[in-house]
């Protein structure tokens, strides 16, 4: 940056301030009124074109900026001054973070008048931070690029710098992407869910290696999509889904309130679920449905029967729905029992959304599990280079990351603007059930 006033960085900045501040006010960083790049130290970065040249002028004046803050608390060098409260103590090797990596820089020093000990120069510790190496290594390796790879996706600062530049090693850029995903890790699974108003959850498991992990997804009342924790076990069973579960309410999700919970149809899901949760309406995702059905029908039915069912489900009622796949069940019987078995299996909790009269746009993101199938199918994509999972541990930092990296990419639902309609709904369903339930124990009382 040039200005009317030119200071030669190598001989320290003045500027307009009173350096006989104490001590703690070499923590804020201070901003020369002007500097001189020195033209003759970039030529061989001009030719390297523009980004080169920005890298170049951008250490000139950074190192403007740390003789600037040397000097707001020691003063003009040369000047002697009784009351000052640091004295300079000379220069040494240090580092900054550029551009994914670390270059080295000459790190003026000062210490304390008193003798206490050394003082932060403000500049430095700023632009010598290592949070933002770890974001970037974790940005791009879920973006695909391997740690072995991690340099060829680096912005390019010119051929000095290159050279100087350390930090971008195979092992180093792994280090700092395990830190980074254990931070992701803890932040999601510390996160506090109190302050979230969910209408609707979705359960589901995917795996990575021998891995499985289940996860879990929140829809609000206002239609956006919150990544809410996970579970690692060796399968997808009432174990595991019951301990997320719990995770959830014990950092404090509302399980009391009537919720839609979508589910693949698994029989340990549905356990949890109701062992967890007070009031569930469960609805089974008509997708997973269809394709148990067709797994088990030779390849000739298959069109026929799934047309049959999806007519089916968007019938005007549920009545009229589960009348018709009980006909069809009933023509799968006797040459198809197992795809009959798997048609009637949790019928009535496959019609929720029918039972519930949820609108059409609405009803399409609550007749499958799509919205956290897409969650999954993110942190999928991104972790797809791993070859070999060590542990359960890398499982569960992989799909933390991956979830947290959906989360920028969420939409509201569709058919969003309906939700507070289905919220009625649901505490209208919870409240039939209950009136049912009380009567059904009179009745048994009565007798």
């Amino acid at each position: 940056m040039l200005g009317d006033r030119q200071v030669d960085p190598r001989q320290g900045t003045a500027v307009k301030k009173d350096y006989q501040n104490n001590a703690a006010s070499a923590t804020t960083s201070v901003l020369p009124e002007a500097v001189t790049v020195a033209m003759a130290e970039l030529a061989g970065d001009v030719q390297e074109g523009l980004l080169a040249m920005a890298v170049g002028a951008g250490l000139q004046v950074m190192a403007a900026m740390m003789n600037a803050d040397v000097e707001a608390v020691c003063g003009p060098k040369g000047r002697h001054d009784p009351a000052r409260t640091a004295v300079r103590h000379g220069a040494e090797d240090g580092s900054v973070t550029l551009g994914g990596r670390r270059v080295p820089v000459q790190r003026p020093r000062m210490r304390a008048s008193d003798g206490s000990g050394e003082l932060p120069v403000a500049s430095y510790e700023l632009f010598s931070r290592t949070e933002m190496l770890g974001r970037m290594a974790m940005e791009r390796m879920l973006a695909g690029l391997s740690a072995r790879r991690y340099p060829a996706g680096l912005e390019p600062v010119g051929e000095k710098a290159e050279r100087a530049s350390r930090s971008t090693s195979k092992s180093a850029v792994s280090r700092r992407f395990v830190a980074a995903t254990e931070t992701a890790l803890a932040e999601l699974l510390a996160a506090d869910l109190s302050g979230l108003d969910l209408v609707a959850l979705m359960i589901d498991g995917v795996h990575f290696g021998d891995h499985l992990c289940v996860v879990a997804l929140g829809i609000g009342i206002d239609g956006t999509k919150h990544p809410l924790g996970l579970a690692e076990g060796p399968a997808e069973n009432t174990t595991v889904v019951t301990d997320l579960l719990t995770g959830l309410r014990d950092r404090g999700l509302d399980t009391s309130r009537a919720i839609f919970v979508g589910i693949d149809g698994g029989k340990a899901l549905h356990a949890a679920v109701v062992k967890v949760l007070e009031h569930p309406v469960i609805g089974r995702c008509q997708l997973h449905k269809l394709r148990n059905v067709a797994d088990k029908l030779p390849d000739r039915l298959i069109s026929t029967v799934t047309r049959r069912m999806r007519a089916a489900c968007h019938a005007d009622s549920a009545i009229v729905a589960e009348a018709q796949l009980e006909a069809l069940a009933r023509e799968l019987e006797r040459t198809h029992p197992g795809a009959a078995g798997s048609l009637r299996e949790g019928l009535s909790e496959t019609l929720t959304v029918l039972r519930l009269e949820v609108p059409p746009t609405l009803a399409r993101t609550l007749r499958s599990t799509s919205s956290i199938e897409s969650m999954i199918s993110i942190a999928r994509t991104h972790s797809h280079n791993v070859k070999n999972w060590q542990n359960g541990t890398m499982a569960l930092r992989w799909c933390a990351a991956g979830m947290i990296e959906a989360r920028r990419q969420f939409r509201r639902v569709n058919g969003h603007l309906h939700l507070p309609a289905l919220r009625v709904a649901l505490d209208a369903c919870v409240a039939a059930e209950t009136v049912s339930a009380v009567r059904h124990d009179d009745n048994v009382i009565a007798a």
